[in-house]
């Protein structure tokens, strides 16, 4: 059955949400110094489309509770199902996605929600890198801006990597950053079949290598060769 539209209940709007985001700032806090660069390219009260780089599980928390306002989440299904994790993204009320699949129930509701004027957060790698270096997207978030015609934000995100915890626990402080890029519009997604599969692909390239250029070069791993550096052209 289609998603025909996106409702969020408001227990989640006023209660969860703010209460994750005051005890979780409150603890990034405690844990490191936290910089964030870019704020002034967030528009406020209209959809976008986050796109951040995907290390490890400490990304979605981090920019959930530090962005200016509420996003809508695309997280993996097995979150849904892993101790601790599991309470946040039910509590949160994050959409759960299937890696590797096309599930089109699940995109019908993404483009419900920004239909209905929730910002959304996705990244594009579609699974975590586990170690400083980005791999190459999935056309989802090109198909995303497709159909909604929404703007890009691209958002590079520094130091949560998969060691985070251990070194926060033993009061190392490792310092985390979010640098916010301007928002952007892809290109038309032209031709069909093959050619318009590959022309999303190369949308779906062009937010990555805008996010690698808002990153340091150990981070932009595959795209290190054709970043897009903030105002300036691909080099």
């Amino acid at each position: 059955m289609p998603v025909k539209e996106y409702r969020l209940a408001w227990w989640r709007r006023w209660l969860a949400r703010p209460f994750i985001r005051v005890v979780l700032s409150l603890l990034f806090h405690i844990l490191s110094p936290v910089r964030i660069t870019g704020r002034k390219y967030v528009p406020r009260r209209q959809p976008y489309i986050v796109a951040i780089n995907h290390v490890s599980l400490y990304e979605a928390p981090f920019i959930g509770v530090f962005w200016p306002e509420q996003l809508e989440v695309m997280g993996a299904v097995d979150v849904w199902s892993r101790p601790g994790q599991n309470i946040l993204a039910r509590l949160w009320g994050g959409i759960p996605v299937h890696r590797g699949e096309y599930d089109r129930r699940v995109f019908d509701k993404v483009l419900a929600a920004l239909a209905a004027g929730y910002p959304l957060l996705i990244a594009p790698e579609g699974e975590r890198s586990h170690k400083p270096g980005m791999q190459p997207a999935k056309p989802g978030i090109a198909y995303l801006a497709e159909q909604s015609g929404l703007p890009v934000i691209p958002v590079a995100i520094v130091g949560t990597t998969d060691d985070y915890w251990h070194k926060a626990s033993k009061g190392q402080r490792p310092p985390l950053e979010m640098r916010i890029g301007k928002p952007f519009l892809l290109p038309p997604v032209e031709g069909k079949g093959e050619a318009r599969r590959l022309s999303r692909q190369r949308n779906a390239d062009l937010v990555m290598r805008t996010i690698a250029g808002l990153l340091p070069e150990e981070y932009r791993g595959v795209y290190t060769g054709s970043v897009i550096l903030p105002n300036s052209e691909a080099r």
